[in-house]
């Protein structure tokens, strides 16, 4: 994991993977800010028009939704970049691959457009709903001071860890295979999930996050392989 990490940070530096990186934090920046204008205007919508309270109020409750949304968008960005990082993902993996990996890059095979947006907004939905179903354990767990954190990087890097392994095994896997691979590699790509969960939770760090994630699962997957 360590060698796949600064492998990882080196290839930050290649052309192909910083217009992915451009792309990624625009898209996702884009759909957290329209999220956030949808909420604003549905909460308006709601408390204004259908239950007929006053502007101030509506004003309020609108700001209230949008700091709740602000409040939790450590798991709404997570959602979003992964997603995100599923339309690209190929792209990373392929400048990887051309750097390291080229004999494999050979024999891959492409993956769909429209099987990586599935992907990515099965992903974004699951962890969505997996956070949901947490967050009444996340609030219970903040007395203990260390629970509530121990806890959210657990599961989410059990999703992460499955999203990020997965974009990189499709291309190179049959369905058949994929099964075992996923039993065999549960572990190794749960410790990968649990890094890019914390560092998707650094600000500033988080932008790079998704990118340095998906380049860190090649390369776990291409190591594992030799």
């Amino acid at each position: 994991m360590i060698r796949a990490f600064f492998l990882s940070l080196g290839d930050l530096t290649d052309p192909a993977i910083l217009r992915v990186f451009v792309k990624t934090i625009l898209l996702t920046l884009v759909a957290f800010l329209l999220l956030g204008a949808g909420l604003w205007f549905a909460t308006r919508w709601l408390v204004i028009d259908q239950l007929g309270w006053d502007e101030g109020t509506g004003n309020l409750a609108a700001i209230s939704g949008f700091l709740a949304m602000l409040l939790f968008g450590w798991v709404l960005f997570r959602a979003i970049a992964v997603a995100v990082i599923w339309l690209f993902g190929d792209e990373i993996v392929i400048a990887v691959e051309r750097r390291h990996y080229p004999d494999a890059l050979a024999s891959a095979h492409h993956v769909p457009v429209a099987r990586s947006i599935t992907l990515g907004v099965r992903s974004a939905v699951r962890a969505l709903l997996v956070n949901i179903v947490l967050a009444p354990v996340y609030v219970v767990l903040l007395v203990t001071g260390f629970g509530t954190p121990l806890l959210f990087y657990a599961a989410n890097g059990w999703l992460l860890g499955a999203d990020l392994g997965e974009m990189v095994a499709a291309r190179h896997l049959s369905n058949a295979d994929m099964k075992q691979w996923a039993r065999d590699t549960r572990w190794s790509r749960w410790d990968l999930g649990v890094i890019v969960a914390a560092l998707l939770s650094v600000p500033i760090v988080n932008l790079i996050a998704p990118v340095l994630g998906a380049a860190m699962a090649t390369h776990q997957f291409h190591g594992r392989r030799r």
